[in-house]
């Protein structure tokens, strides 16, 4: 079954997610209007600037219209700045900082530091066929605790896949998901494996079938 998704261009890595959902099967379009918004079965929040997205959000009169269709149930996929985004609470997160809802986790902001801390490693995620997933993480969040609903499908390993000490981000969450919304603190859209996107496709096949 054809899904169209939507894909927030107001700030990100757009046209990689858009690459990405189109080679998993879906029809994949950019969102930047309320009324572009209403026409998809679901709707991924690329990585970027978590307070800058927010406020442009709001600039593009996105920020309510978004919020409301998450409440009805609208599948929704963040990566990075898109999990902070959806997340219920951030810790280390600016006053005047906007949330969408979706997800009842508590995320830190830039938890694995700086763009100079940028790393990747390999993943077990759950629900994934094949290989590790390959991680890239810039500037990226991690979910500190979770609410009940909330499963965690990743997490980083103790030591990476070069062999680093994760040191304190051992065991911190980098993938949940919570009934039709799922995020992730890493971009897959920059690695060319298509298995998250794919699953988020998925995901919204179930929620409109």
């Amino acid at each position: 079954m054809a899904v169209r998704i939507g894909v927030l261009a107001l700030q990100g890595n757009v046209r990689e997610h858009v690459a990405a959902l189109t080679g998993a099967g879906a029809e994949a379009v950019p969102v930047r209007r309320a009324s572009e918004l209403a026409a998809v079965d679901g709707i991924v929040l690329p990585g970027g600037e978590s307070t800058t997205m927010s406020k442009l959000l709001d600039t593009f009169e996105l920020l309510e219209p978004l919020r409301a269709r998450l409440r009805e149930g609208l599948p929704a996929y963040g990566s990075c700045a898109g999990m902070i985004l959806l997340a219920e609470e951030i810790l280390d997160g600016r006053p005047d900082q906007h949330q969408l809802g979706g997800l009842d986790v508590v995320v830190r902001r830039n938890a694995f530091g700086r763009q100079v801390d940028s790393f990747e490693t390999d993943l077990e995620f759950t629900g994934l066929t094949g290989d590790a997933v390959h991680a890239v993480f810039i500037r990226a969040p991690w979910v500190e605790k979770t609410g009940g609903e909330v499963e965690v499908l990743a997490t980083v390993p103790a030591v990476t896949s070069t062999g680093a000490d994760a040191g304190e981000a051992s065991g911190r969450a980098v993938a949940v998901r919570q009934g039709p919304v799922l995020a992730t603190s890493f971009h897959p859209e920059l690695t060319g494996d298509r298995r998250v996107h794919a699953l988020f496709v998925d995901m919204v096949r179930a929620a409109t079938g």
